[in-house]
């Protein structure tokens, strides 16, 4: 098993992020940012804890503009969970862990 993020691209998207089962958590991020690499091991970190329950990608900003752009994203780094091809939550800066964890749970928790 690959304990990864996924790296995604523009092209592959559609693909990874919004026609798979899984919930799952985009980090949109660039390699010149302070904060998001601050984030960087906790998103390690929930790839591992939530590998083969959730998707946990990251996606370089600078290398793929087309899709922060469809989803309006001004400053990085922007965490957004997807359920079912849609966007359900979006977290903006550095976050810490557990908070990021709670929101996942909550996708992964059955319907009320």
């Amino acid at each position: 098993m690959n304990h990864e993020p996924l790296h995604v691209t523009d092209a592959r998207f559609q693909k990874d992020v919004l026609e798979t089962t899984l919930p799952v958590l985009v980090d949109f991020w660039a390699p010149w940012c302070g904060p998001c690499r601050m984030l960087a091991p906790t998103i390690e970190e929930l790839a591992k804890d939530y590998d083969g329950r959730a998707v946990v990608a990251k996606m370089n900003t600078d290398e793929n503009p087309e899709t922060p752009g469809k989803y309006g994203i001004m400053g990085i780094p922007t965490l957004i969970l997807f359920k079912g091809g849609q966007e359900v939550e979006r977290l903006v800066g550095v976050r810490p862990k557990k908070s990021i964890a709670e929101k996942l749970d909550a996708l992964l928790s059955p319907a009320k």
